[in-house]
């Protein structure tokens, strides 16, 4: 069995091979012969009379492979001076974090690996970003547009990079220091022009690929930005007003992104939570923030297996406005790009090798 740390990942996976491993579970999953849970989450009280204990796990299985994915934060929703409002985390510490995949076999049951989240998570979620792009975007676009300049910014662009020739980049986030370094360091790491801007309007106009990718749990631009043409996509559930939404022409989802469960302990909405199971008290519960009116994490737009089954759901001409909810094959993502690190580990021989029997036991469970 392998332990595989962040800094293993991020020697062995490439953005290609991610969306690859992506776009093969997916379309393995509208054949039936794949299959996921979507993304739940438990609450409970914390230390901090401000935040709440947020445990989040999700599953898929395909390709041989079955992974969990677990994640255990403290969470706050803090509000700024300026009134942008964001969902923050850490475990322990402001700064330190704890994510996990479990991987298994699902040909003889088998533990293969535990492998640290950071530069996975990152991964995956901009190579899921980047099928959209490449069913949904046209095919002669060449210049994003990028709010946001964290981690999810970096690999959304790479995953752009990885299915369009772009060649210029306008980005913008609150803090110039930030979007200023990010402009710097993509534009020498993917060869291209990235120009740090002073407002989000002038990220999002007349850009041929919008990419919002923050923590905000309010939407990030308006609708009459957009113009004829554009491909629109996002991280967080909360990023996209429902005025966008209308805006757009063509709408498709990566897939089933909730679970319908109704019981004294779940609420739906809470922070970027598409199901949540809760515990404590009345007045625990008030530090909690309340389901926004723009909480787009569950939709019932097409899925991507809609759209290879019947492309005419997609893009039919270069005026139209698509949007791709980058949000759905969470577990799935992670059985299909986790197996692919766990076979590049394999092959190059890297990795912590710990003994699988400290896993197993001859007692039954």
């Amino acid at each position: 069995m392998l332990f595989i740390h962040n800094d293993v990942v991020e020697k062995i996976l490439n953005m290609e091979d991610c969306i690859e491993a992506q776009e093969k579970a997916f379309r393995d999953l509208a054949e039936g012969t794949a299959t996921h849970r979507p993304r739940s989450d438990i609450y409970a009280p914390c230390e901090r009379e401000d935040g709440y204990y947020r445990w989040g796990t999700m599953e898929g299985c395909s390709g041989g492979y079955l992974a969990i994915r677990m994640k255990s934060d403290i969470m706050t929703w803090p509000m700024a001076a300026n009134g942008s409002w964001t969902e923050d985390k850490y475990c322990i510490e402001p700064g330190t974090y704890c994510g996990l995949i479990m991987l298994f076999s699902t040909m003889n049951g088998e533990p293969l690996a535990f492998i640290n989240d950071g530069i996975l998570q990152h991964m995956r979620v901009g190579g899921g970003s980047g099928i959209g792009a490449k069913y949904l975007a046209r095919e002669n676009a060449t210049t994003v547009g990028m709010l946001g300049s964290g981690g999810m910014a970096r690999t959304y662009l790479q995953a752009y990079c990885a299915v369009r020739k772009i060649t210029k980049v306008k980005v913008y986030s609150p803090t110039k220091r930030n979007r200023d370094a990010y402009a710097s360091e993509m534009g020498r790491r993917l060869n291209i022009e990235v120009e740090a801007v002073d407002n989000p309007e002038e990220a999002v106009r007349d850009s041929d690929i919008v990419s919002s990718c923050t923590d905000s749990m309010a939407p990030t631009f308006e609708a009459d930005w957009l113009s004829e043409g554009q491909h629109v996509t996002m991280l967080g559930p909360m990023e996209i007003s429902n005025e966008v939404l209308q805006r757009v022409d063509v709408k498709i989802s990566q897939g089933e992104s909730g679970l319908d469960i109704e019981s004294k302990d779940t609420e739906k909405g809470i922070g970027h939570s598409p199901m949540a199971w809760v515990a404590g008290s009345e007045e625990e519960r008030k530090r909690l923030p309340g389901k926004q009116d723009n909480f787009n994490f569950i939709v019932n737009f097409p899925s991507f297996g809609d759209l290879i089954n019947n492309p005419s759901l997609g893009r039919t001409d270069d005026r139209q406005i698509t949007f791709y909810h980058n949000m759905g094959n969470q577990g799935l993502q992670f059985s299909s790009v986790g197996g692919l690190v766990y076979e590049k580990a394999l092959q190059e021989k890297v990795g912590r090798t710990i003994p699988t029997e400290w896993f197993l036991q001859d007692i039954r469970d």
